[in-house]
């Protein structure tokens, strides 16, 4: 028997195709309240408590033919849609969030964990990174709040079956274990539930944190960037503001053939020639790459005192055979205007480029078997064979390419080596190297005015990782190096002369050559080549889109340089007063146009001061160097985080309609890392020069280990977004 026909009034009253058969009629991101004209719109279209325009002039209407050829009048107003049905396979990124950002006002790819309807509606964007929020503070772990209700917190992380939260809060168990266990899993994979956001709840909060509840739905996981097999956290400022640049389809195809590194992004870079000296590594920079200060650098009697014991310790003296340079003053390396030739890139210095090839002696030291000096001019000043005073172990030979055969007749020892090099090195010489800490303690020398390729090209990844000279070689100078590698070793003249040339290009295209700059570009510039066709401030046609950063201090330094505007602060309320300016303008114009900018990025930085987070921004790693600072008190940090929480409302309510808001942490919790990472150093340093039993600190595996988890904690950030 057949069934019978629909009529066009039951398609009609339909709220959507799929939409009840999937079960995802409460399952948007934004909720509020619905116009008389679209109550027909299904609960995925919901949108923010703010109010929206009288007229639809700014939120264009158009009319759609339905089934039966009824017409229907759908408002094309943008809303975030989110499916509990659907699983994420992974916790999102920052890099995500950025893609969010994109995707709305920049033409960016499609997001994958989060869907944008009309998302050409969209006509601003605010992104406000908030430190010193996490987990914790959501699901009862971290206390603010000294109510019964409120301790209970929300059950981050699970979806309809929540018993494993209990066991974690009770028993500080790992969730990946307390799954397990609760499963009775073999394994320690995280469930997917574990990356799905989690709905706000007033009533499952702590007092301080209620009010996000009224301007977000959802809480969402959001993961760092990093590398937890390094205990690496990455800047996720950096992760934000900084984006790839669009390949073309032939782009992409010619990488896929490509062996090796890729060469870098070019045809949109702007040269900045930068004389040689501004490279340059300062004291705090020889310090974090392990280089042996010169003394100049110690002024005060103490801190000379300090230091000459920590190298007598470490067997760095002139008793040990170790030499300085013939150095009085860092001032003294210093050109006069009238002696430098006008555009000159080595501003009166004279430049070296060095490498030393090694073996491995009785004892298992190091010792140095070659050096090479190469003049700025590429001309070999130095090459010199050099037989070490101990017997020889190793000769290393598939990398050093030394032989027994090479040394046996030579006789130049490293005293010999020593006294040439104190004739050379004069207060103007700026030596160049790769790595060079290690050339330079094989030579048992120090020198103030040093230039590291492979502190000067960062790794794509960050510190402490670095970049081989030989990739170096291969990405920035299309040149094939150390093609001895393995076999019949380096040639130290040939990579004295490709450190050279990658300071040269350095000095040629500008500092920020080599950085991400080069392999991708910050997101105000990728904003300024957008059109500006119906964005905020309709000017000119070609005009691309405008952006501005509100940060505390001075963000016109940093990433203040690409963006429109810039705007410091003292406060974090002064933070709110900027971001109402950037999205605004000014009344009367003055600096921001009426109507303000398109992207706004702005930080909020008193929750992670009262929380005594320390990060240090020059590399981007987190540390901290007094670990004995303790969390605030409750009641401490619950009038922090309520402070916080309010300046956040504001900018909420602030905000024009169909502008999206994002406001992400960051990461979590980064003090344990930072301690471990800091006993991790002090235990290389010690285990150089000190036996088993004398070190103060012990790194075995445990201490591994839980450096390991730190970093994985460390990376558990959050996330709510929202279209007013």
């Amino acid at each position: 028997m057949g069934k019978k026909k629909r009529t066009h009034a039951q398609y009609a009253d339909d709220d959507g195709p799929m939409n009840h058969r999937l079960g995802v009629h409460d399952m948007s991101v934004d909720s509020g309240p619905l116009h008389a004209h679209d109550q027909s719109r299904t609960n995925l279209e919901r949108h923010s408590n703010h109010t929206r325009p009288a007229n639809d002039a700014d939120v264009d209407s158009w009319t759609v033919v339905g089934r039966g050829g009824k017409k229907l009048k759908t408002n094309n107003y943008p809303a975030l849609v989110y499916s509990d049905l659907h699983k994420q396979s992974s916790c999102i990124r920052i890099g995500d969030l950025q893609n969010l950002v994109l995707f709305c006002i920049a033409n960016g790819t499609t997001p994958q964990h989060i869907s944008v309807r009309h998302h050409f509606g969209v006509k601003k964007v605010v992104v406000l990174f908030v430190p010193g929020l996490e987990r914790g503070m959501f699901d009862g772990n971290v206390p603010i709040d000294s109510t019964e209700d409120a301790q209970q917190g929300l059950e981050l992380g699970k979806g309809a079956d929540r018993s494993t939260e209990k066991m974690i809060s009770d028993n500080s168990v790992p969730r990946s274990v307390a799954v397990q266990q609760a499963n009775g899993a073999s394994h320690t994979s995280a469930s997917p539930d574990e990356f799905s956001p989690v709905r706000l709840a007033a009533d499952n909060l702590p007092n301080p944190l209620k009010p996000l509840a009224a301007c977000f739905e959802h809480l969402w996981p959001v993961k760092a960037q990093g590398d937890d097999k390094f205990a690496k956290v990455y800047s996720p400022l950096h992760a934000m503001l900084n984006s790839q640049i669009p390949k073309s389809q032939e782009q992409k195809d010619a990488e896929r053939v490509r062996k090796g590194a890729k060469p870098v992004a070019s045809s949109q870079w702007q040269n900045t020639r930068t004389p040689v000296k501004d490279f340059i590594l300062s004291k705090d920079e020889l310090q974090d790459h392990d280089y042996v200060l010169h003394p100049v650098y110690f002024n005060l009697e103490s801190q000379a005192a300090a230091e000459l014991k920590r190298r007598a310790d470490a067997k760095q003296t002139s008793s040990s055979g170790w030499i300085d340079a013939n150095i009085v003053d860092l001032g003294a390396g210093d050109v006069p205007d009238q002696e430098v030739e006008q555009g000159s890139l080595t501003a009166g210095r004279t430049v070296l480029a060095m490498d030393c090839e090694m073996c491995k002696v009785e004892g298992g030291d190091a010792a140095l078997t070659r050096i090479s000096l190469v003049g700025w001019d590429g001309e070999v000043v130095m090459d010199e064979l050099v037989k070490p005073e101990k017997p020889i172990v190793d000769y290393l030979t598939p990398f050093s390419g030394i032989t027994a055969e090479k040394l046996d007749p030579v006789t130049t020892t490293l005293a010999d080596v020593q006294k040439r090099l104190l004739d050379i090195l004069t207060p103007r010489t700026i030596l160049v190297g790769h790595s060079l800490d290690s050339d330079l303690a094989a030579l048992k020398l120090t020198h103030p005015f040093i230039i590291d390729t492979s502190v000067l090209y960062q790794h794509p990844r960050g510190p402490p990782l670095k970049s081989s000279l030989k990739w170096l070689a291969q990405k920035y100078l299309h040149r094939e190096i150390q093609k001895g590698h393995g076999s019949l070793g380096h040639d130290s003249v040939e990579d004295s002369r490709a450190c050279l040339d990658l300071v040269k290009m350095k000095c040629e295209k500008g500092p920020e050559w080599g950085n991400s700059a080069t392999n991708g570009e910050t997101i105000f510039k990728r904003l300024s080549r957008t059109p500006r066709a119906g964005s905020s401030l309709a000017a000119d046609a070609g005009q691309g889109k405008t952006g501005a950063i509100i940060d505390h201090g001075a963000p016109e330094k940093n990433f203040g340089q690409m963006a429109t505007f810039s705007i410091g602060c003292n406060t974090d309320a002064d933070v709110v007063d900027g971001i109402k300016r950037a999205v605004l303008g000014d009344p009367d114009g003055a600096v921001i146009p009426d109507g303000g900018v398109d992207f706004t990025w702005a930080r909020m930085r008193e929750l992670e001061a009262c929380r005594r987070w320390s990060n240090n921004h020059r590399y981007d790693i987190i540390r901290m160097e007094d670990s004995s600072t303790t969390e605030p008190s409750p009641s401490e940090l619950a009038a922090a985080v309520a402070s916080t929480v309010s300046h956040i409302c504001s900018v909420r309510a602030s905000l024009p309609p169909c502008t999206l808001f994002v406001v992400y942490t960051g990461t979590g919790d980064p003090r344990e890392l930072a301690r471990l990472q800091q006993m991790q150093r002090t235990f290389k340093q010690e285990y150089k020069v000190k036996k088993w039993d004398q070190l103060s600190v012990r790194w075995t595996d445990t201490e591994e280990q839980a450096m390991k988890r730190a970093c994985r904690k460390a990376r558990q950030g959050l996330g709510f977004v929202t279209i007013t």
